[in-house]
Parts: structure tokens; sequence; C-alpha cells
């Protein structure tokens, strides 16, 4: 029997849907609108992309968007500057500095400089070193959207083998800590895999939950699955015949318990897990 399809496109639509009503009483109780501000720097197509979905999304739940343009010659001074005046701008709750980043600019020296209770990509050192001591400020958004998808699909997580292929500071590393933390959503035993493991397949094929996150086309295939598990694929890669996972689809679906697609699996969630950060933020600040 085919996998089941997790649809991340329908559940980011109700989580917006909670998360409308949720800004609807926010600023019923402060007197304010929750703002994300998004730096651009350049003129890269998928960040533009990226970007103007990000803005559309906000609107569409009542968040208030800015966007902030650098030409991309810009200095990373130019950059720094912009982000002190959004550190101290009261009307701004988060700050999302769109990556990539122009060549000339040290992107840890940027993303360090965002306020911590900005950071609601939960890239700043603090808010990654309070992940990993379980007291959060902010969750990551694509290991929040991944977690939300395993929860609210009423996937077991706890006492589970899950691998995380992929190590990014990004996806990899931070799912991997909010999975085997203590708690709703974690309790996992998980390994962490990424270019220097051997044997990938004997491992991958181990995991009761598979998490794909390497960037590489149709990487996984159906031999690396163990039958009736879990796949969550991150991967988003353009090629010739479109936009495809980092997860051989078709055939691991025929594997699989349930896997998600791409497009529509993980990819809105990110969105979705950025506004409720916003929000979050937002409550923060103002209170």
């Amino acid at each position: 029997m085919p996998a089941s399809v997790l649809d991340g496109k329908r559940l980011a639509e109700q989580l917006r849907a909670e998360l409308a009503e949720e800004v609807i009483e926010f600023i019923q109780n402060n007197g304010a609108v929750p703002c994300l501000a998004a730096v651009l720097v350049g003129e890269d197509p998928a960040s533009e992309v990226y970007v103007r979905n990000k803005r559309r999304a906000c609107e569409a739940v009542g968040i208030e968007s800015q966007l902030h343009r650098l030409a991309a010659d810009a200095s990373a001074d130019d950059l720094l500057k912009l982000i002190a005046k959004l550190n101290k701008d009261t009307e701004v709750h988060g700050i999302l500095v769109q990556l990539p980043l122009p060549k000339q600019i040290d992107k840890n020296r940027v993303l360090s400089a965002v306020s911590p209770n900005k950071d609601v990509d939960a890239f700043h050192p603090e808010n990654v070193g309070r992940l990993v001591q379980g007291r959060p400020r902010f969750l990551p958004c694509t290991p929040q959207g991944v977690q939300q998808l395993l929860v609210r699909n009423e996937i077991e997580i706890a006492g589970k083998h899950v691998v995380v292929l992929g190590r990014s500071e990004i996806v990899g590393r931070p799912l991997s800590i909010m999975l085997s933390q203590p708690g709703p959503g974690g309790d996992a035993t998980v390994t962490l895999c990424h270019s220097r493991t051997r044997d990938l397949a004997a491992i991958t094929r181990e995991a009761d939950i598979l998490v794909v996150a390497i960037g590489r086309p149709k990487f996984i295939t159906a031999e690396m699955v163990k039958p009736g598990g879990v796949v969550i694929d991150v991967g988003i890669n353009r090629t010739e015949n479109g936009v495809v996972g980092d997860v051989d689809y078709n055939a691991v679906a025929q594997v699989a318990g349930a896997i998600t697609p791409v497009p529509g699996g993980v990819g809105p969630l990110t969105i979705a897990m950025l506004l409720r950060n916003t929000l979050v933020a937002a409550e923060s600040l103002e209170t």
C-alpha cells in the first residue's frame, strides 16, 4: 500500500488560521500590531521569491511587514547600521535577514548583531544556546515545522528511533536536539548522520522516522528506508525537471508508511513558524 501523504500545505493553512485569531486578540489587548522587518541585500531571484511569500503570509494573518533593501555591493557596515536601527525600533518585533548574503559580508557577524529578542529565525548564538539548554526563546522555523508536522499528524515520537540526515545549523543540528529533548514532540532516540557517516543506508533503514535535509536531489532511495517508516523530506532542489526533494518520492512512497511531498510538505510550515515566532516576539516585547 502506498504511503499516506503528510500534507504540509494544508497543515500550514490550519496553523495560519489559528495564528490569525491570536493576532487579533494580541492587537485588541496591546494596541500594537506585530511587525516583521525583512532585510534583503542584492537581487537574488530565489531570495526575492522567499521574501515576497513571507510578506504575503504576514498580511494574511494580520502581521505587519516591512521590507528593507540594500544594494548587492553594500558593505557589512551598511547592513549592521540598518540592523542596529531595527533593533531600536519599538514598532518592529521581529527581524529577518534573508540569506544568502553577498560574499563581502560575514554572515555570522550579521546574524549575531540582530537582537536576540527579535531574532525570529533563532540563529543568534544566545538563542541557539537556549535551545540546547531546553529553554528556547524561539524554535528555529524549519525544525519547528517538522516537529509540528509529526505532532499534528499524531505520529509517535517518544521512544522512536529518529535518523536526521544533514547537520546544518539551520535544520539538522537543531532538529536533532529538539526531538531528543524531554516533553511533547521529543523523547526520541536520535542519530545525526552526515557526509562522513559510514554505511549510511544501514543506519537509515533502522529509522522509525527519517528526516532528510542534505540538498541532494532524490538521494534517498527505497532501499534506504525502513518498511512502514515515516519519511520527512526537507530538501528543495531545482532541476531541469522541476523542483524535487532529497528523497526519490515515487519509489520511497511504495515502502514508507507516511511521506512528505516536495513541494507542499515542510516548506509551507517554515513560513508558518516564522509568523508564530513573530507573534511570540511581539508578546515578549509588548508585555
